[in-house]
This record gives structure tokens, C-alpha cells and sequence, in this order.
């Protein structure tokens, strides 16, 4: 390795284990930001009992490229390598002996709609315990680049509808809604997507509220990394995370939901 090579390799790495090692500040300043705020309880320990099911539902951000002829819970084929993967992996540890049956079922471009048009198959008859979703960027993306016609009107009514089919058909259930996030700074996210994207965060953490629901903060936890260090480093398009973003993700999501540092 040449010398200048060498020192960027270094350089890298010290960014890397630094921008690393501020996750957990980054999701502490995350959850202090008022714009953020949905007052929720973190699930304690007990909550969850011997062969409890986790499922993990959303888009592309979600899915992570997992294989889809591996349905069965628990391998990392299936959970594909992104955020998913690395919170089942803390999750499956944590909790070891409650043996818990965790799957993915995120599908790369869905919106809401597409949710619903496989919710038996992918949610209800899985009778998951906890029941996460991460949803809203392609309804707002697509509209954005003129591949869809849907309004925030259509996400809040169809997310809304949705929410009441999981809970009329799994009383018990506990719901973790992730806010959509965009990225300012990155190939995909530009000035005009905003303030209309704020409106999408709006719905999930309105229904976060009104569904009982603990909400992952995602899009204060990236403002937050990004002042840390460049907002490519966490996302490169500004929706779909890196490496170390996907670690971000995990960790807020663990955060939020278990109080896991």
C-alpha cells in the first residue's frame, strides 16, 4: 500500500470508528428533539414470552436485498444485510431463551397499499407479538418523479386503514412505527422534496400516537449523524442506508423499542 494510500486508508478508519462510537449520543440527542417527541412506553423485558414472533415490514430499506425463497425466521438470508439483519441479531442474543421467531418481510418499492394487498400472507397469519413498520418514502419518491398519483391524504387513509385490519385481527399486538426519513445532502434527496416529505413523518408520528405505538425517530436520528459526519457516510442516496447506517438504524430502533444501548 502506497504511503497516501495508507494515510487515506487511516484516515478513513478513524472517521469510521469515530462516527461509530457516537452512535449512541447521536440517538440520545436524536430522542431529546422536540420534533421528534411521541410519548410512548419502551417495551420492558417481560414483555415478550417463550416463541414470540417479531416481523419486520416495510420497503427497500426494509428488505435490504434478503432472499426471498428463504422465508424461514431467524436466518440472515432471509433478513437480508441491512438494518434488520443487525437488530434480529442483538434481538436473538438479548433474548436468548425465549427463542424467539423473528422474520423479515420488507419488499423493495412498496408503499402502503402494496402492504395491504399482502398483509395476510406477510403479516397476519405470522401473528406476530411486535409488529414493526417502516413505510412512507416511495408513496412520497414516486409521486415526486411522477410514477405514482398518490397524496398524503391517500398514505394517512391507507396507512390508517391498515393499522385498524392489524388490530382488529391481532387485539394484543404492539405496533413500532418508524418515521419515513430523506436525507438532505444525497444523490437522490434534493431541496424539493421538502417541506411536502414533512408531511409524511407528520402522518406516522400522528399515528404512532393515536395507534399506541412506539415510533423509531429515523429522521432526527440522521439529522443527527449528519452533523457528526458527512450525510453520504450514513446514507449515499439519502434513503437507503450504508453500512454504518444501517447500524444507526438498528440502534435507534433498539433504543426506542427496548431501551437496549
Amino acid at each position: 500500500m502506497k504511503r497516501t494510500d495508507r494515510r487515506e486508508f487511516l484516515k478513513q478508519t478513524a472517521i469510521s470508528a469515530g462516527a461509530l462510537a457516537a452512535i449512541p449520543g447521536i440517538i440520545a440527542a436524536s430522542a431529546k428533539s422536540a420534533d421528534a417527541q411521541v410519548e410512548t412506553e419502551i417495551l420492558s423485558e417481560v414483555f415478550l414470552k417463550k416463541n414470540d414472533v417479531i416481523l419486520f415490514q416495510g420497503d427497500s430499506i426494509t428488505d435490504a436485498g434478503r432472499d426471498k425463497k428463504d422465508q424461514q425466521p431467524n436466518d440472515p438470508w432471509g433478513f437480508g444485510p441491512g438494518y434488520v439483519f443487525l437488530a434480529a441479531s442483538r434481538l436473538l442474543d438479548h433474548f436468548a431463551k425465549k427463542h424467539l421467531t423473528i422474520y423479515n418481510r420488507g419488499i423493495s418499492g412498496n408503499k402502503v397499499f402494496q402492504l395491504a394487498d399482502r398483509w395476510a400472507p406477510d403479516c397476519l397469519e405470522l401473528n406476530p407479538k411486535l409488529l414493526s413498520i417502516l413505510i412512507g418514502v416511495n408513496d412520497y419518491w414516486h409521486m415526486h418523479d411522477g410514477k405514482y398519483d398518490g397524496t398524503i391524504a391517500v398514505y394517512e387513509n391507507d396507512y390508517r386503514a391498515l393499522l385498524k385490519r392489524t388490530k382488529a385481527a391481532m387485539p394484543d399486538v404492539k405496533l413500532a412505527i418508524g418515521e419515513p426519513f430523506a436525507v438532505l445532502g444525497c444523490s437522490a434527496v434534493d431541496n424539493t422534496w421538502f417541506p411536502a416529505f414533512n408531511a409524511y413523518r407528520e402522518v406516522a408520528r400522528k399515528l404512532a400516537q393515536e395507534f399506541d405505538a412506539i415510533l423509531i425517530p429515523y429522521q432526527s436520528v440522521f439529522d443527527e449523524a449528519s452533523k457528526q459526519v458527512d450525510p453520504t457516510y450514513w446514507t449515499a442516496d439519502g434513503v437507503h442506508p450504508t453500512v454504518a447506517g444501517c447500524h444507526l438504524m438498528a440502534a435507534a430502533w433498539l433504543k426506542s423499542v427496548f431501551g437496549m444501548e
